[in-house]
């Protein structure tokens, strides 16, 4: 028997009087966050949550996600962590598909929470602030509890998150992830990140998102370290929360790194105090690294991860065996290859591209009521993840593109990312995507798209000009448009999704 909340209480035993979570308006101890946790499980209890049965947890990151995610598990229900952005049709889906009890959201999303709940036919809404429709005031969840409530009996194969894909491919999928994947990967890779009792994580990636869930959330507290939460991703509000908690682990995705070294004030800022940096959810631009890493005197630690996989796949194991530029190694008790089209395993070699595939405790159980959906990524017990990488000859990995980003034009392979990598040399862009648009004569042409730095300056003319000077002439960009900015995924990764054109 055993449930991922274990976790809290084991931590709240260890270190009660430390503080377990650190936000703008106060702090939370662990002993605190356990007493809290248990009113949320109690009054789950008291609406009729069975073990087993999902409840949606829909908020930024708030003291109040941290509380109630616990809460769930200790109920031994499953929770299904949902983005407060999402629309009344989305959240009806969600909630239908993951089969929720009841929802947990946010004022912010209430409206059209509330209007998707009541289309899906969930009763038990609660809101933190002010409540809409139906919904009921998140107070009224909670119920007090004489003494420790014992925590509900799972089995470690049992699911204790449904976590939604991000939709790229059509309607989003709940990949179900059990007590012990998701224990395992708080465990193994906070050990790989060297995660010390005195540590501050910054929670500023999404919580509801796996990044932020499992490789921030769970390692954290599985660690009894401090979280430090920041509700939305804001270079100036992160810089805030470094200085004013005295952060050591800032954790982000790449735009996440190229904000904080673009901030115009970065230098009014203190933030002596980190001493760790990772880097996951894509792969990092070399030009990023290299610049952070100056700027502020750190080694940033890649890592590689899919909702399929719990988060963590592959990792840099420490800052003296890490591989510049590479996604690490497998991490412990878990396998990955690099296949061709034909399932074949490739050699190690930057000239064998193929599909990355993984297998061991991190893979899913599968999406949650798509059978089929898990038929087409699962092959013989290996997870196929859609990226392209390869391995070289020391067994450290390197992701080249997705696989379904490829760009085939005039029948060469161009990998937009390789692009990317381009554009970044360019001393004026901050923000960079490449994608295939199609064309009459090549099947694709490449199209790349750029933000600017702050006071910068650059016509397309002079980008495409920049690639044509350092890449082959299939691969350049004939095309650039230049955006203010462009458009982020909840957990702050370019949407390439939402550049391509209109079918």
């Amino acid at each position: 028997m055993f449930n991922l909340a274990v976790i809290l209480r084991e931590s709240a035993a260890a270190v009660p009087g430390r503080d377990a979570v650190r936000h703008p308006a106060g702090a939370m101890t662990y002993a605190e966050l356990d007493a809290s946790s248990d009113a949320v499980a109690e009054g789950l209890a008291a609406l009729g949550v069975q073990p087993g049965d999902a409840v949606a947890l829909q908020l930024p990151n708030i003291p109040q996600f941290v509380v109630t995610y616990f809460g769930i598990l200790k109920a031994g229900a499953v929770v299904v962590p949902l983005n407060p952005l999402l629309k009344a049709r989305e959240v009806s889906y969600s909630l239908r598909n993951s089969l929720a009890r009841a929802l947990v959201t946010w004022e912010g999303a209430a409206g059209e929470a509330a209007l998707g709940a009541e289309e899906a036919g969930v009763k038990d809404v609660f809101v933190v602030g002010a409540p809409a429709r139906a919904a009921r005031p998140y107070a009224e969840l909670p119920r007090p509890v004489a003494g420790t409530r014992p925590i509900a009996a799972r089995e470690a194969s049992d699911t204790a998150a449904i976590v939604f894909t991000s939709g790229t491919t059509g309607a989003p999928k709940g990949a179900e992830l059990t007590h012990f994947q998701l224990y395992m990967n708080a465990d193994i890779p906070g050990r790989l990140f060297d995660v010390r009792p005195d540590d501050v994580a910054l929670a500023i990636l999404p919580l509801f998102h796996v990044f932020g869930l499992s490789s921030i959330l769970n390692v954290c507290v599985r660690f009894g370290c401090t979280l430090s939460l920041v509700p939305r991703f804001d270079a100036k509000a992160a810089l805030e929360a470094i200085q004013r908690d005295r952060v050591t682990i800032y954790e982000g995705v790449p735009t996440m790194f190229v904000a904080l070294l673009d901030h115009p004030e970065l230098d009014r800022y203190d933030t002596s105090s980190l001493r760790v940096a990772i880097s996951g959810g894509q792969a990092i631009p070399a030009h990023v690294m290299d610049a952070f890493e100056e700027r502020f005197g750190l080694i940033i630690l890649e890592g590689y991860g899919l909702t399929e996989t719990a988060s963590t796949t592959t990792f840099n194991i420490s800052a003296q065996e890490r591989r510049a530029y590479s996604v690490g190694k497998p991490i412990w008790g878990t396998e990955s290859q690099v296949w061709d089209e034909h399932g074949d395993r490739l050699p190690p070699g930057r000239e064998h591209i193929g599909e990355i595939v993984t297998r061991g405790f991190h893979v899913m159980k599968g999406y949650h009521r798509r059978p089929e959906a898990t038929a087409e990524v699962m092959s013989g017990g290996w997870l196929h993840t859609g990226d392209l990488g390869y391995v070289d000859e020391d067994g450290f990995f390197f992701i080249v593109d997705r696989k379904k980003e490829l760009i085939i034009r005039g029948g060469y392979n161009v990998y937009p990312r390789e692009v990317e990598e381009v554009l970044y040399t360019h001393p004026a862009v901050a923000e960079a995507a490449v994608i295939g648009v199609p064309d009459v004569r090549l099947g694709e042409e490449v199209k790349a798209f750029a933000a600017l730095k702050p006071g910068a300056s650059a016509t397309a003319e002079e980008l495409i000009a920049h690639c044509r000077d350092r890449m082959a002439a299939y691969k350049y960009p004939r095309q650039v448009e230049i955006r203010d900015t462009l458009p982020k995924t909840a957990n702050g990764k370019i949407a390439k999704l939402d550049l391509k054109p209109s079918a």
